[in-house]
C-alpha cells in the first residue's frame, strides 16, 4: 500500500517502476557500463560464470569506489541441474598481521589505522576468485570474459554524476597518496559528468591477467608492483603473502523458509547464518502488512537476537569454533521466537547459547542465464575506495578490509559493528564479512537471485527483499524499492529511511521505546526474479544506487 501510494504521489505511472522483463538471460548490476558487459558476453554465447566474470572486471574499471581487483568478496553459484557452491575469495590477513597491530603503547586504537593506508589493506582475492570460477563453469575463453573491462579501461567511458560526486566525496583522503590524486582526481582537476575516463595502467594490468591468469596477478609484475607500494608506504603485504593466496570452495550455507529453499554462504561471512537464524525465528509468524508497526517491531528484535550472536560468535570457521548448525537449527529459532514478545525496546539484548557448538563500500550483481545456470556475487574494497593507495603503475585501489576484523574487544568498526574474539587479528585470517549473496530455488527451480551493498546492514536488506517477495508478493521491483529498516543490535538504535514509513509508525516506534536514526538509503539490492511457471527473467536495478538491469 505505502508503495502504491509513493508511485502515485510521483506522478508517474506505475508500468514505470515495472521490472524488466527478458525471455531467456538477466544481468543486474549497480553499474550500467557492467551490467552491459555481462550482457555482451551472454550474447556471444557465454554462460551466467562467463557473465559474472565480465561484470566483476568491468566494475574494476568503471565503479572505483567497490568494484575491484584489490579486494574480495563471494560467489554462490547454483547451476540448472542444481548443484551448488560457494566460492570465498575474501581478503585475507597478511603472515606479519597481529591482534594488536592497531593498538599504541597503552592499548588504545590508533585513529584511522585499519581504515587508511597500506597497513589497512589484507591480501586481495578477487582475481583468484574469478579465475577459480571460470576454471570449473566458464564456457568461453579467460580473454574473452575480460575483453569488455580491457575496452573500457582503455578508450575510457563518460563519467556519470554519480562518479563525480563519489570522486569529489572522498577527493581529501584520495588526495593524501599521490598516485591515487594522479589516476582518481587528475592532480587535483575532478572529473566532470560527462568527461572521458581512461585508466591506460589499469588496461595493462588487465591484459596481462587475460593473457597469463591469475599467476600475473599473485606472481608477475602486478604482485610486484603492489609489494612494491605496500613496501613504500610502509604496509604488511609480502610477495609470499600474494603466492600463497587461494580462493575455496564451500558448501553453500542451505535454509529453508516457508516451502523455498535458500542457498547462501557460510563464515567466514556472518551474512548467511543471520540471514536463515532470522528466516527460521520468523517463518511460522504473522507478520502482518508490511513496513507497519507490528511488522516493524517483530522483524527488528528478530535482527537484535541475530546480531547479537553475530557479535558473540562469527568469525572465520577455519580458524575459531563457530556453531553454525546451533544458529541455523529450527530449534534454536524457536527459543528466541518465544523470547521476542517478552523483550522491549529499552532492554539490552543478550546473545543466546545455540546447542551444537560446532569446533560501506561493496556491490553486488545477479546473472541468470538463458539455461537457468544463476550466480549471486557479492564483492568490496570495504570503504570507499578501500584504503585509497593505488598500486603504482598498475591503475588500481587496494581494499581496507582489516578493518573488518576485531581490532579490540568491545570496540566497533568503521560500520559499528561489534566484533568478537572468535574474529581477532591472525595471520592469513579471513575477516567476518555481511555480504549476502544468495539464491532462493522453489520447487528445483532458481526462483530469486539477490544481495547488496551496505556494511553491517546487508543481511537486513537481504532479508527485507526476500520478505517482500516470498510473503508479501511484490514484484521484484517494488521489493527492491520498498523503504527499509535497520536493527543491529549496537549501536541500540533502530536506522529507518527517511521515506516511505507513515507518522504514525515511527511515533509508535517511539513510543515502544526504539531509538530512531533516520538515514537517506540502506543498501543497493540487485535481484532476479524468475516466474516459477513461465520460465520468464524479471531484474530490477535498485533506484537508491545507479544500477540498471537488462536481458534478452
Amino acid at each position: 500500500m505505502v508503495l502504491g501510494l509513493l508511485l502515485s504521489a510521483s506522478g508517474l505511472p506505475a508500468a514505470a517502476f515495472r521490472p524488466v522483463a527478458a525471455r531467456h538471460a538477466m544481468v543486474v548490476s549497480s553499474e550500467p557500463y557492467a551490467c552491459e558487459a555481462g550482457l555482451e558476453i551472454l550474447r556471444a554465447g557465454g554462460n551466467a560464470v562467463d557473465a559474472a566474470v565480465a561484470v566483476g572486471f568491468a566494475l574494476a574499471v568503471t565503479l572505483p569506489e567497490a568494484g575491484n581487483i584489490g579486494g574480495g568478496g563471494f560467489m554462490v553459484i547454483r547451476l540448472a541441474g542444481g548443484e551448488c557452491l560457494v566460492v570465498d575469495y575474501r581478503e585475507e590477513a597478511p603472515a606479519a598481521a597481529s591482534r594488536g597491530m592497531y593498538l599504541d603503547a597503552e592499548g588504545t586504537l590508533i585513529p584511522g589505522a585499519s581504515r587508511e593506508g597500506v597497513l589497512a589493506a589484507g591480501v586481495p582475492g578477487t582475481v583468484a576468485g574469478l579465475a577459480l570460477a571460470h576454471r570449473k563453469y566458464g564456457k568461453l575463453p579467460w580473454r574473452r570474459a575480460l575483453a569488455p573491462a580491457i575496452r573500457l579501461a582503455a578508450r575510457g567511458f563518460p563519467v556519470s554524476f554519480e562518479l563525480s560526486q563519489s570522486l569529489l566525496a572522498d577527493r581529501d583522503s584520495l588526495g593524501k597518496f599521490p598516485e591515487s590524486r594522479r589516476i582518481f582526481l587528475r592532480d587535483g582537476r575532478p572529473y566532470e559528468p560527462g568527461e572521458i575516463f581512461r585508466q591506460p595502467e589499469l588496461a595493462k594490468t588487465l591484459r596481462q591477467i587475460a593473457r597469463d591468469g591469475p599467476a600475473a596477478f599473485y606472481q608477475g609484475r602486478i604482485a610486484q608492483a603492489i609489494v612494491a607500494t605496500i613496501e613504500k608506504h610502509h604496509g604488511l603485504i609480502q610477495l609470499s603473502d600474494l603466492r600463497q593466496y587461494q580462493a575455496k570452495v564451500r558448501e553453500p550455507l542451505r535454509g529453508s523458509f516457508r516451502g523455498y529453499d535458500i542457498l547462501t554462504v557460510p563464515p567466514p561471512s556472518s551474512g548467511g547464518v543471520g540471514l536463515i537464524e532470522m528466516l527460521n525465528v520468523l517463518e511460522p509468524l504473522d507478520l502482518a502488512a508490511p513496513n507497519s508497526y507490528e511488522s516493524i517491531r517483530v522483524i527488528a528484535e528478530t535482527m537484535r537476537h541475530a546480531y547479537a550472536d553475530r557479535a558473540a560468535y562469527l568469525g572465520d570457521a577455519d580458524f575459531a569454533p563457530v556453531p553454525v548448525r546451533g544458529l541455523t537449527s529450527k530449534e534454536y529459532a524457536a527459543e528466541l521466537r518465544s523470547e521476542i514478545p517478552k523483550t522491549k525496546a529499552e532492554v539490552a539484548v543478550r546473545a543466546g547459547r545455540p546447542a551444537d557448538f560446532e569446533a560501506p563500500e561493496t556491490t553486488h550483481f545477479s546473472v541468470v542465464d538463458a539455461e537457468g545456470n544463476a550466480v549471486a556475487n557479492t564483492y568490496t574494497l570495504n570503504g570507499s575506495y578501500g584504503c585509497y593507495v593505488a598500486v603504482e603503475g598498475a591503475g588500481f585501489l587496494l581494499n581496507d578490509e582489516m578493518d573488518d576484523f576485531t581490532a579490540k574487544l568491545g570496540e566497533p568498526n568503521m560500520f559499528g559493528l561489534i566484533q568478537g574474539e572468535a574474529n581477532a587479528i591472525e595471520p592469513h585470517k579471513r575477516p567476518l564479512s555481511s555480504m549476502t549473496p544468495a539464491i532462493v530455488v522453489q520447487g528445483g527451480k532458481v526462483r530469486l537471485v539477490l544481495g547488496s551493498p551496505g556494511g553491517g546492514t546487508i543481511i537486513n536488506t537481504v532479508l527485507q527483499v526476500l520478505l517482500n517477495v516470498l510473503v508479501y508478493h511484490m514484484d521484484v521491483r517494488q521489493a527492491v524499492t520498498a523503504p527499509r529498516f535497520h536493527h543491529q543490535w549496537m549501536p541500540d538504535q533502530l536506522v529507518m529511511e527517511r521515506w516511505g514509513f507513515s507518522a504514525d509508525t515511527l511515533h509508535k516506534l517511539e513510543g515502544a521505546g526504539y531509538q530512531l536514526e533516520m538515514r537517506d538509503r540502506m543498501g543497493a539490492c540487485e535481484a532476479i526474479e524468475i516466474d516459477p511457471t513461465t520460465g520468464w527473467r524479471f531484474g530490477a536495478a535498485d533506484p537508491r544506487a545507479a544500477g540498471k538491469a537488462a536481458g534478452y
